[in-house]
């Protein structure tokens, strides 16, 4: 799977960038995504991912993140498969790090942890996971805290 990183900010140093890649790597191992799988990780400040929640969500206000999803499906739900030779298109995945950097000390645990949160809950919402529904809640919650513990970012 081919990762293209962008940093916005001056705060994301290589060792995070490569917590990031070596934690989304190890989840779509275990969501089974293909070898030929593409998408993109950008990291900015608060400022600039209001714009994005403002322009593409309507909220105008900064979030921890947001995904863009790039898979498509036919008209009754099956997914479009990319064709031979090329990649499978996942989409974007955009981090605040003030949010990051906010979060990780709310909830008491290192900015490791909440950036590998982040940037997996961004992830499996390119797959498809989502937390509308009280029971899709549920499956989502379940399969962030298996992959970040299997992965070795437990909360403790």
């Amino acid at each position: 799977m081919l990762i293209d990183y962008l940093n916005d900010t001056d705060e994301v140093l290589d060792t995070y960038m490569l917590l990031v890649d070596e934690l989304l790597h190890y989840a779509a191992k275990e969501e089974q995504v293909s070898d030929f799988a593409e998408l993109s990780v950008t990291f900015v400040d608060d400022a600039r991912i209001q714009e994005l929640n403002r322009d593409f969500r309507d909220k105008d206000q900064p979030t921890d993140v947001i995904s863009f999803a790039l898979l498509e499906e036919t008209d009754d739900g099956y997914p479009i498969e990319p064709l031979p030779g090329m990649p499978e298109v996942l989409g974007d995945i955009i981090i605040s790090v003030d949010r990051t950097k906010e979060q990780a000390e709310r909830y008491e645990h290192s900015f490791e942890r909440e950036l590998g949160f982040l940037a997996l809950h961004g992830f499996l919402h390119l797959l498809g996971y989502d937390h509308i529904e009280p029971e899709d809640e549920k499956v989502m919650n379940k399969k962030q805290e298996e992959l970040l513990n299997g992965f070795g970012l437990s909360r403790d």
